[in-house]
């Protein structure tokens, strides 16, 4: 394992015709963001028709599958599974039948209470048909005495802690909200119809808009809730808000580190931007004497440009990566992983023969990924390596939806910098500061989740309950 498993990402489309395509491209544009299952929901104002499976867009959505999706609203999901089966149960959106109709929900993050929340569910009689944390909505929405569907969502919502972006859709009407710390990233766009009309989007990176066509308007907030529904007049062309829960913003930095596309703006800075400027303060915290910087492909290109900027050493692309190999951690024994490295990252040997290198990636995690690197480079030739690294150290496992291992296996919670070098071989090993990595973004005191780098979680319950958890708490909603 190399990176921190990616989260998830939703999509929503309200008042379009075929959302369901705009949903799909959508998906497509986010794939980065979970790969192994995939599905979208779409109402034609009667009736809610769902198709998802395991796998990723392209192979799921053929053109006689999404001609099924009709409708003029639709959302999506794309999962990467952290926890639970592999089944198709497991993926989103999920549907129901209830009271007040039909109701399909798609879900990006953790409900850091799912299980206490689920147990209470189950004594009471309720029946669960996924292991997916977020099926506990579906449960508390139909349980809640309210009358409307608006109040029946904020009900439940009142009972869940953790991190979130849901898009729910009715027959006739979309939801969409933020969690109160806004840890997980939603952005609202617009669409100009052919008919004069105004259609929306929210999606989870702003690359979505990219790719269909539409306007960017601005990021859901903290803790509010996005209301698409005819019956409403429209006021300058936005859905109706309402603000559910007072705001507490603390964003997740790790967005920028390693998930979002460079090309995309997530919570008001371009994300290829912020990479680079984390290169120009990594430059800034550890001067290095070398021929050339070379990055970790390809999250670690824009650092490695930002490195050289400010530094002055040539930027090289020392290793070249074959995009067509599939994960390393899935395989069985430590030999097939490191194969699969050899496979995933070939070193120029031509170019960095006998040359005193930089190397920079985004994160260390295992530290197993990172030693292989220095090993194939070692065997190309290099002279010096010397191993630098775009965030600070990773110490604490993530409860908000990200897959990361066990506090035990993540190497700098438990090594020094010093024993983490001789582990993976490297000449010298140096990390972006938290200082570093909050200049990158602007602002040294702006409030963000770091918890991954600084241990300090932003929630009560998983501050009163971390020190019984020996690991990360298992995303099951994505």
């Amino acid at each position: 394992m190399k990176h921190w498993n990616e989260e998830c990402a939703v999509v929503g489309v309200y008042n379009v015709e075929n959302a369901s395509i705009l949903s799909y491209y959508s998906l497509f544009a986010m794939q980065h963001r979970g790969q192994e299952a995939s599905g979208i929901s779409a109402s034609n104002g009667s009736k809610i028709t769902t198709i998802k499976n395991t796998g990723l867009v392209t192979k799921i959505f053929t053109e006689k599958r999404l001609s099924k999706l009709q409708g003029r609203s639709s959302i999506g999901h794309n999962r990467y599974s952290t926890a639970g089966e592999d089944s198709i149960n497991d993926t989103q959106p999920i549907f129901a039948r209830y009271d007040l109709g039909e109701m399909a929900i798609a879900h990006n993050g953790n409900l850091t209470n799912a299980k206490q929340v689920r147990q209470m569910l189950i004594n009471e009689g309720a029946i669960f048909q996924s292991h997916l944390d977020t099926e506990n909505l579906i449960h508390l929405i139909a349980r809640s005495k309210k009358q409307s569907l608006t109040d029946r969502i904020i009900d439940a919502l009142g009972r869940v802690d953790g991190a979130y972006c849901f898009v729910f859709l009715s027959r006739t009407k979309m939801f969409a909200i933020r969690d109160r710390y806004g840890l997980r990233p939603l952005s609202l766009g617009k669409i100009q119809n052919q008919d004069g009309s105004t259609g929306y989007i929210v999606a989870s990176e702003s690359c979505a808009f990219d790719l269909v066509g539409a306007e960017f308007v601005r990021e859901v907030k903290a803790g509010e809730m996005l209301i698409f529904d005819g019956a409403y007049s429209l006021s300058d062309n936005q859905p109706k808000s309402i603000q559910v829960f007072e705001p507490k913003e603390h964003p997740c930095v790790f967005e920028h580190v390693y998930f979002a596309r460079p090309d995309s703006n997530v919570f008001g800075h371009n994300v290829y931007k912020t990479r680079k400027q984390m290169g120009i303060e990594l430059a800034k915290e550890h001067k290095i004497e070398a021929d050339m910087v070379i990055p970790v492909p390809d999250s670690g290109v824009a650092a490695a440009l930002g490195y050289s900027k400010q530094s002055g050493i040539d930027f090289e692309l020392g290793l070249i990566r074959n995009h067509y190999v599939g994960r390393t951690f899935i395989e069985p024994t430590q030999q097939q992983r490191e194969l699969k490295v050899r496979l995933k990252l070939n070193p120029i040997a031509e170019l960095i023969a006998g040359k005193d290198i930089i190397v920079i990636d985004d994160s260390v995690v295992r530290g197993t990924t990172s030693k292989q690197i220095i090993k194939i480079l070692r065997q190309a030739g290099a002279g010096k390596i010397h191993l630098l690294v775009s965030s600070p150290p990773t110490i604490s496992p993530c409860f908000y939806g990200v897959d990361t291992p066990h506090k035990t296996e993540l190497i700098c919670a438990n090594k020094s910098i010093e024993e983490v070098r001789k582990y993976i071989g490297a000449d010298s090993l140096g990390f972006l500061s938290i200082d570093g990595l909050m200049r990158s973004l602007g602002d040294e005191n702006k409030p963000m989740c770091k918890a991954c780098f600084d241990e300090v979680y932003i929630d009560d319950f998983t501050n009163d309950f971390r020190s019984d958890l020996t690991g990360a708490n298992p995303c099951v909603s994505c």
